[in-house]
């Protein structure tokens, strides 16, 4: 039986921006079914890998491969850029992005902001994509609000619409960067919980997260960045119980550092 390609696999990725490196070779893998989370501290790189994997980023050298298929690509160092249009949109139309701030359009109701993708980029039908949109729309509790203007709700169901936006694409993968960082504690659970609930599904997701009890509870994979580089990575119960190195160690507990 052939094995089933990782949906996400990053090889040996170097980004720069100008002068400034600021990822310095890394190897990722997301495999299908697992999520995968990214920890360090802020300027670490971690929100650039994701933005990378995403090809929201163009990257220097290193290889990007989705589903076994890899990024094609011309030009370069600083001057490389993908080559193939059509297939940057196929693929990012298959990896949808939950962004820390909600980017929810303020001129359209929540169900209408959940359908826009699918209708206009995906051209998917229309009577078929809003029984998605409001399925999705009560998945994450926030069913009651579909005729609702996005400033009319809270943080927390602005994020929870904006994940239903994500899962009306039906993705291969969901990346999430800092998707709870805007948001106070209270609202923040609300966004956790709907995390936990497709982590529990068996969906494929990457996730940049400061939230180490969610990243210990959701996670196959856990890794940890630091200036640019992997310094540490495994599964969650190794990397928070016993880490290997200092510099995990000192970010899990800074009040302990040397």
């Amino acid at each position: 039986m052939t094995e089933t390609p990782p949906v996400i696999e990053i090889r040996d990725l170097h980004k720069s921006y100008g002068e400034l490196e600021v990822l310095k070779g890394v190897d990722m893998v997301a495999p299908k079914g697992h999520v995968v989370s990214l920890i360090g501290s802020s300027g670490s790189g971690k929100s650039t890998l994701l933005r990378c994997a995403n090809l929201l980023e163009d990257s220097q050298s290193g290889e990007i491969l989705f589903e076994g298929e890899p990024i094609k690509w011309r030009g370069t160092g600083l001057d490389r850029r993908p080559a193939d249009a059509k297939q940057v949109t196929r693929i990012r139309t298959n990896l949808s992005m939950v962004f820390q701030q909600f980017n929810l359009w303020s001129h359209m109701t929540v169900l209408q902001n959940v359908m826009e993708a699918p209708l206009y980029v995906m051209k998917r039908d229309r009577d078929e994509v809003e029984a998605a949109a409001r399925k999705y729309l009560a998945k994450v509790g926030i069913g009651d609000k579909c005729d609702v203007w996005p400033a009319q709700l809270s943080g927390g169901q602005q994020q929870r619409a904006a994940i239903a936006r994500a899962l009306c694409m039906e993705p291969r993968a969901l990346l999430f960067d800092e998707p709870t960082s805007a948001l106070d504690p209270e609202l923040e659970q609300e966004v956790l919980k709907v995390i936990k609930d497709l982590a529990a599904e068996g969906r494929t997701m990457l996730l940049v997260t400061h939230d180490m009890r969610l990243a210990r509870d959701v996670s196959d994979h856990v890794v940890f960045l630091h200036l640019g580089r992997i310094e540490e990575e495994g599964a969650p119960d190794r990397l928070f119980g016993a880490p290997e190195t200092e510099r995990l160690r000192g970010f899990l507990n800074p009040g302990k550092a040397a």
